[in-house]
């Protein structure tokens, strides 16, 4: 999925080019637009629910989904672990807590917070949860955010997480791409649509305002106005044991942010790389991941490197930085955590996870790597800054997830809750692939199958990516691609493409802008080594990818309609002329450029999918489908394409879930069933049977 800051507007319908004969369908719930959806959605349904396997699809998919045999991934929230549950008996979902001694119990018992099904039925609103935040350090209040059908949309109310009540006359904000931030038990930094321009082109808050309790919103003080071109700009806290840091965040491109200390009322800049993340505050160092080179102080920080500045002395001009981890040309630092003395960093070596931990003591940091499984994914869940106490999660393609707790500094991981075994995992073997891309640039990429496997390009293969955002594609379990993928026969392939984050900027840098090719080139010299190796042919090998990844499927069937025999696009980009233009687009120019510019527009002209479909190409008949309440990507990208291609003479297949949001699904029935139109259409379209 395309990332969004935490802050997020309303539907609306953009430009298009003049001569587009389809703009009718960005109108998202016009009339005929949906007219148009349902008869789409039926004449699909009626094709795929015909596969014969379709029903046994859809229920191992429920059954899993459903399953209370799934982790209940914690989140520490002072005395409690806190977690959001979906099952058969709730839909929609319970947000809980409970003790961590109940937690280690086989079956702990929960205590629901809030009800998100009742609720729905009491407010007569398809609510779906998306999150909370607390007020530190007592944890008892905090901010609710509900979206009406998925949307990152939200409507925000003040909630009592001990009375487990909304509080009466509490802080409230009406649906809007927003965010909030407590500064202290009766005060908000608050950015929303406040009217009047408030928001940028991205559909973001570029106002930040100070809220007290028992005043109107009207009545909120600004203390920052980014600009309408930036992507957004919020005033935020970082809060640590030893004090509340203030800041404001102005992101002037999607990887181009200012950081501003807020000190009585008063931003003051701070002189950091403008593409470098602020990670964390931690023990009164700035905790900075380098994008590119940093030459500051007579020294360079190379690219990728962990570094740490004094704070105080950061605000007041001066900096004191040290190196904690300078990661080679195949690692990366994947994400940063800590506890309340352990800073913990998660690498990635060669697409394979480490964990370090690290002290800063006498104005030095001291570091070692901590004793987790090998050749997998660990990604940390919770820590806790009042304890050394941290969580985290170790899964391979074909080893079910299991959740790990530390309990102290140099304590042994200590193995808390496993999935179980949803296939048998013993049948099949991953394997790690690399490929000479178009430029040379050796891509990796995973290939898992059963055992014993005939070399003789006829294995039905789905080959996964999406190479975008500096997002890292990882060995994990998913019960849902062995059950409904592996044990009908089929190969799964995960190809870790350039602009992704698997070998940290640089892999993502690579593929930016006018430098977008590369990425498609990079996914057709995987499915080329496949079928070298004959693990598979075109008429057996099928794509996916959502979001950016539907944009890299689009792009790839378009541009080499020989290679693939099934293609599914998922809640994509498409129409990459009017992409700026339609809803959070604009923030995205930083990933694929400028179309209003003559020369970008060169470059993206040559891959936008819309631009390049063909009368007289031969395409595999493509499976789109989106969400009507996905306002982060706009649905009319899967809409006109689907149009166009129609319009064309090709066959294709399209659904438009009413909900979800971007995820295009907001409930487990909902899922299950998008999860079982994917594998019948494969199944179909890869001829198994």
């Amino acid at each position: 999925m395309i990332p969004v800051y935490t802050m997020v507007g309303c539907l609306f319908v953009a430009s298009a080019t003049p001569d587009d004969p389809y703009r009718w369908l960005e109108e998202v719930e016009g009339e005929k637009a949906l007219e148009w959806v349902d008869a789409k959605n039926d004449a699909s349904l009626a094709v795929l629910k015909d596969h014969p396997d379709y029903e046994a699809i859809y229920h191992e998919s429920l059954s899993i989904l459903n399953s209370d045999a799934r982790i209940p991934y914690p989140q520490i929230r002072g005395d409690y672990l806190y977690n959001f549950w979906q099952d058969e008996k709730n839909e929609r979902g319970l947000w809980r807590q409970t003790s961590l001694d109940e937690y280690r119990k086989d079956k702990p018992q929960w205590e629901t917070v809030l009800d998100i099904d009742a609720l729905s039925k009491e407010e007569d609103a398809d609510w779906v949860w998306k999150g909370a935040t607390f007020l530190y350090p007592e944890y008892k209040r905090c901010i609710l955010r509900l979206s009406r059908g998925g949307a990152d949309a939200v409507v925000m109310r003040e909630f009592d997480a001990t009375t487990k009540q909304f509080i009466e006359n509490g802080f409230t904000l009406k649906e809007a791409k927003g965010n909030v931030a407590w500064k202290d038990e009766n005060t908000l930094y608050v950015g929303t649509d406040f009217g009047d321009g408030s928001m940028t082109d991205s559909g973001y808050p570029r106002v930040a305002k100070v809220w007290r309790r028992g005043t109107p919103i009207e009545a909120a003080e600004t203390v920052y106005e980014g600009e309408k071109t930036d992507v957004s700009a919020y005033a935020g806290v970082i809060n640590t044991p030893e004090r509340q840091y203030d800041l404001i965040w102005r992101n002037v491109t999607f990887y181009e942010s200012e950081r501003y200390s807020l000190a009585d009322g008063e931003p003051s800049r701070l002189d950091i790389p403008r593409d470098a993340d602020l990670n964390a505050i931690f023990k009164g160092q700035a905790i900075l991941h380098l994008k590119t080179d940093w030459a500051v102080g007579g020294k360079t920080y190379p690219q990728g490197a962990l570094i740490s500045l004094d704070y105080d002395a950061l605000v007041k001009g001066a900096r004191v930085i040290q190196t904690i981890v300078a990661p080679d040309e195949r690692s990366s630092v994947r994400s940063v955590s800590h506890t309340r003395d352990l800073l913990l960093v998660d690498m990635l070596v060669n697409v394979r996870s480490e964990l370090a931990r690290y002290r800063f003591e006498g104005g030095a940091w001291r570091g070692e790597k901590v004793d987790v499984p090998e050749l997998g994914n660990v990604s940390i869940g919770s820590a806790d800054d009042t304890s050394n106490r941290y969580f985290f999660n170790y899964e391979n393609y074909l080893t079910p997830s299991s959740l790990y707790v530390v309990e102290d500094d140099g304590a042994t991981p200590e193995p808390l809750k496993a999935m179980p075994e949803f296939f048998d995992g013993s049948k099949y073997e991953a394997r790690q692939f690399e490929v000479a891309s178009a430029d040379g640039e050796m891509i990796p990429y995973f290939v898992v199958h059963r055992k014993g496997m005939k070399l003789d390009g006829e294995n039905p293969t789905m080959l996964y990516g999406y190479g975008g955002f500096e997002i890292a594609l990882l060995p994990g379990y998913s019960p849902l691609v062995g059950v409904n993928w592996l044990e009908r026969g089929g190969v799964y392939v995960v190809a870790n493409i350039r602009g992704g984050g698997e070998f940290g900027p640089r892999w993502h840098l690579a593929a930016l802008k006018e430098n977008r090719q590369r990425a498609y080139d990079d996914f057709h010299a995987v499915a080329e080594d496949l079928i070298a190796r004959k693990i598979t042919s075109p008429h057996r090998l099928g794509i996916r990818g959502g979001s950016n990844g539907g944009l890299l499927v689009g792009a790839a069937f378009t541009q080499r309609p020989d290679l693939y025999g099934a293609v599914v696009c998922a809640v994509p980009l498409l129409d990459m002329r009017q992409f700026h233009t339609l809803l959070a687009g604009a923030s995205w120019m930083a990933e694929y450029g400028d179309p209003d510019k003559e020369d970008e527009w060169a470059y993206i002209r040559e891959y936008s999918p819309y631009h390049n479909v063909r009368e007289d190409a031969k395409y595999p008949n493509v499976f789109f489908y989106t969400s009507t309440r996905d306002d982060r990507v706009h649905p009319g990208h899967a809409r006109k394409m689907v149009a166009r291609m129609e319009g064309m003479g090709h066959d294709v297949l399209y659904y438009e879930n009413r909900q979800g949001g971007h995820a295009a699904a907001a409930t487990n029935d909902q899922r299950a069933l998008m999860n079982t139109l994917t594998y019948v259409y494969l199944l179909r379209q890869l001829r198994f049977r």
